[in-house]
């Protein structure tokens, strides 16, 4: 064990302590890990829009004082009562969503949606005893999504820890986490492109073009990448995209055009926008017969899905995905082996590197639009 286990640790930690303000680093206190948790001192993080979206909280519930980030790499400093699995020293990627492996979601071969640690946006606490292990001269300090990467030390429960090769570089691999594993899980896992089929991409963000990753990995021979911003479609290509539809280009709706473009539709879809519009896009423009659509992205919350019954009848289907299918421990460490093997391309999707002392910098890549992934170093 290392000689901080069972203590409290003293670091640093980028505080939210409002909606929308700038990230403060402040030293922090981090509580030992309790009962079936893990104390990870984390290497490498990473932005991703979620964060974003729950720091600028224009949409739901506002938690705050809080620390943000759930992609990242570290090495557990120490683990709690009943942990088995994990020991100090062994890399690992903490993830938003968990695998307790005794529900009956985790029992299932068909879903990764565990029953007991699947994402929860709302809570700032643990789950095991409802008390946040981070606090500020004895004041709480909330987690974001069981992770709160966004510190030199974090708590988070066993359930929602992979172990990985410790040969992995954490400053590529922890872009696993989150964003990038979803895209490609939604393709390889979900949508399932058969070798030499057309697949098209709404959304060629982080997670579109980890879908287009995905395909390009499945060997589908076109790969249409859909999106309202022409600037993306440059970058694009790196990832295997060999087309482009602008839907403002065409009077017609885009499933329309690629209809025409695919002799019938597309073989597969992956919707990773979250707008219904393009959802209700991304089902009608598959072929009949044997075409498949995935939604990736999250709509609002009073969005509804319209189409016609007859675009089921004629044996299109229809499908979610969540996480991209991947079931967190059991899963990720092959996604990292795949990446080690060569067979997928991280460094791509990382687009800027910044110390944790300037993380405020991210923020500004991500909000401009000049960001994939913002790597941010701990140690200065």
């Amino acid at each position: 064990m290392s000689n901080t286990a069972g203590k409290v640790i003293k670091c640093k930690a980028a505080v939210a302590w409002e909606a929308g303000k700038p990230l403060v680093i402040e030293e922090v206190e981090v509580a030992p890990p309790q009962a079936m948790e893990v104390r990870i001192k984390i290497i490498f993080t990473s932005l991703c829009h979620t964060d974003v979206y729950f720091w600028e909280a224009k949409g739901q519930k506002p938690v705050f004082p809080r620390i943000f980030g759930h992609e990242a790499g570290g090495i557990v400093e120490s683990v709690g009562e009943g942990v088995t699995d994990l020991a100090p020293g062994d890399h690992v990627l903490p993830v938003f969503t968990g695998e307790c492996k005794d529900c009956a979601h985790c029992k299932s071969e068909e879903s990764n949606m565990c029953n007991l640690l699947r994402i929860n946006t709302d809570r700032g606490v643990m789950i095991g005893d409802g008390i946040s292990r981070f606090s500020i001269n004895g004041k709480p300090i909330y987690h974001f999504v069981g992770t709160s990467t966004f510190s030199e030390y974090t708590v988070v429960h066993v359930g929602c820890v992979a172990k990985i090769n410790p040969l992995a570089p954490l400053d590529k691999v922890c872009v696993l986490s989150c964003g990038i594993s979803t895209g490609l899980g939604a393709t390889l896992n979900v949508a399932k492109p058969p070798k030499g089929s057309s697949v098209a991409v709404f959304g060629l963000g982080a997670i579109g073009l980890a879908a287009a990753e995905g395909a390009r990995i499945a060997g589908a021979s076109r790969i249409i990448g859909i999106d309202v911003n022409p600037r993306r479609f440059i970058e694009a290509k790196k990832f295997g995209v060999t087309e482009f539809v602008n839907p403002k280009d065409h009077e017609k709706p885009v499933q329309e055009v690629l209809a025409e473009m695919t002799d019938g539709g597309v073989d597969r879809s992956i919707e990773c926008t979250g707008n219904v519009d393009a959802m209700i896009s991304a089902f009608e423009c598959v072929h009949d017969g044997w075409g498949v659509a995935v939604l990736v992205g999250v709509p609002h919350k009073d969005a509804m899905f319209k189409t016609h019954p007859m675009n089921v009848l004629n044996e299109r289907t229809l499908k979610g995905t969540f996480f991209g299918n991947y079931k967190p421990r059991s899963d990720i460490p092959g996604v990292v082996e795949k990446y080690m093997n060569k067979e997928l391309e991280l460094e791509k999707f990382i687009t800027h590197e910044v110390p944790f002392s300037e993380i405020n910098k991210a923020f500004e890549y991500m909000l401009k639009g000049d960001s994939l992934r913002c790597i941010i170093r701990m140690e200065e």
